[in-house]
This record gives structure tokens, C-alpha cells and sequence, in this order.
């Protein structure tokens, strides 16, 4: 990406650019592939213009431990489209021939990456245009294994916090994470419940207390007033489910996407988007 800045340079400025204008960003997951190459490409083609501020790519795996149905399902739907790791980075490749300002960050789990092999891949996915990666199944005693040389290589390695870390397991989950915080506000997988809004600021706070990077909170983000609710308490806000379940709503029986999947999908995203960034109105 010569002259763009990547890495966590991009990711950086954009939260720079949100807080100078006071308001929250907004986070879009899709899964890479799903339900077919052709229409995961045009998805996240329109995502910025619909208003996400920064986009986690879903790396599709076989044993998404963290997922819960809807992501698991979504991840399923890729394989079957034939999504391998390397298809992602060349999904990317094209994402960044028209878009060299919207942060990408690469979610999912560490086989895959291990199978590619390590430093092969982070060349590549440095070269391809991708700016972080959250690995959640790789926790901070295992930093070596990926966590050093992503930032050795100029990416941001994010972590998630949950619920349930507690103040002395906190400084351990921060210790290397670069780009932004990812607060899980539910225990459990992902979709499986609606946030409990009223304990989100208070969670935010505590972050704060130990980290100076922004904090984006998700895991059972609906609708645009949960997302607002969100908005007002945090410097983003991330939706995956509800987003892969409306795809999941769009497909027929053999899998293939009906006419008006993507323009669904970015109008759910458009509204999402405007519940975040209209948060702070008159604050």
C-alpha cells in the first residue's frame, strides 16, 4: 500500500477523526464469502458509504468456538462458496483498489493462519491492505505465537474483554493490544443475548482506567436505539449478528443470494450507522 497509511496508522486516524467530532463509530462484521464471493464483494464494497467506520472481515473456520449460530451458520455458507484464508486477502486486495481510508480488520481463529503460516501470512495480508486482526483464540500467554509479530509488522492486534475480566487479569489482555479495545458486553457467544445497556458506561470506564485506546463494545447490538445507547457510552459500537442474519434471511433454499440481498443488507447497515453517529446530537 505505498503512500496509504495502513496498519495502525489507519485505524488510529479514524478514531482520531471520530472523536474530533465527537461522536462514535460505527463497526460492521460480515464474513468473508457468504453467502458467495460475487455478493460478499459488493457487501463490503458498500459498507463504508452505508456508515461503517471500520470493518471486521470474518475468516470463515470449521470450529468457531466463539460464534454463535447466526456466525457459525454465516462461516458454514462460506466454506461451502469454497472461502480459503488466501481468497480473503484477495478479497481485500480488491476492497483497497477503491477504498485506501476504511479500516479492515481480520476476525476469526488461529488454525487457518497456522496452516498458511505465520509470517507468510502477515506479508501477505500487510501487502493485501488489511490493518489489525482479533485472533480469539489465542490469549495473551501466547503472544509469541502471533501477537508480537503482528505488530512487529506493523498491524494492530486487537483483544476482547469481557464481563468477567476482572482488574488484575485486565493489564495481562491489554498488555500488547494495539488499534482499539473490543468490549464483549455479554458472557457467552456471540448473538446469544441483548446487552444489559444500563452496565455498558460503567464497563467503558473501567477500560479507560487501564487503556488510553478507544473502546468499541458488541456481542447482541439489534437496533439502531441499542446501537445509540452504545454510542453515547462508548467510542464505538459493533454489530455482526444481526447483519449475517439478515443475509441468512435473503438466500434461498439452494443457498444462492435473492435479488435485493445486498441493498438489504446495506440499508439494515445505513440505519445501524445513523443510531451510532446521531448519539451524541446535542451533547
Amino acid at each position: 500500500m505505498t503512500g496509504v497509511d495502513s496498519g495502525t496508522a489507519r485505524i488510529e486516524q479514524r478514531f482520531n477523526k471520530l472523536a474530533s467530532e465527537n461522536r462514535a463509530g460505527f463497526v460492521t462484521y460480515v464474513m468473508a464469502g457468504d453467502p458467495d464471493l460475487d455478493t460478499a464483494a459488493a457487501i463490503l464494497e458498500g459498507l463504508p458509504a452505508a456508515g461503517a467506520d471500520v470493518i471486521e472481515l470474518g475468516v470463515p473456520f470449521t470450529d468457531p468456538m466463539a460464534d454463535g449460530p447466526a456466525i457459525q451458520l454465516s462461516g458454514l455458507r462460506a466454506l461451502k462458496a469454497g472461502v480459503t484464508l488466501r481468497r480473503v486477502l484477495d478479497m481485500v486486495r480488491q476492497f483497497r483498489k477503491k477504498n485506501t481510508e476504511t479500516p479492515l480488520v481480520l476476525m476469526g481463529y488461529y488454525n487457518p493462519i497456522y496452516s498458511f503460516g505465520p509470517q507468510a501470512f502477515l506479508t501477505e495480508a500487510k501487502d493485501a491492505g488489511v490493518d489489525g486482526m482479533i485472533i480469539v483464540d489465542l490469549p495473551p500467554e501466547e503472544d509469541a505465537e502471533l501477537c508480537l509479530p503482528t505488530l512487529d509488522a506493523g498491524l494492530s492486534f486487537i483483544r476482547l474483554a469481557t464481563p468477567t475480566t476482572d482488574d488484575k487479569r485486565l493489564p495481562r489482555v491489554l498488555s500488547n493490544t494495539s488499534g482499539f479495545v473490543y468490549y464483549v458486553s455479554i458472557t457467552g457467544i456471540t448473538g446469544a443475548a441483548i446487552p444489559d445497556l444500563s452496565q455498558v458506561t460503567g464497563a467503558v470506564e473501567r477500560l479507560k482506567h487501564h487503556t488510553a485506546l478507544p473502546v468499541a463494545v458488541g456481542f447482541g447490538i439489534k437496533t439502531p436505539e441499542q446501537a445509540a445507547v452504545i454510542g453515547r457510552a462508548a467510542d464505538g459500537a459493533v454489530v455482526g449478528s444481526a447483519l449475517v442474519t439478515t443475509i441468512a434471511e435473503n438466500i434461498d433454499d439452494d443457498g444462492k443470494a435473492k435479488n435485493g440481498l445486498v441493498d438489504a443488507l446495506l440499508s439494515q447497515v445505513q440505519g445501524l450507522a445513523d443510531g451510532v453517529h446521531n448519539a451524541r446530537a446535542g451533547r
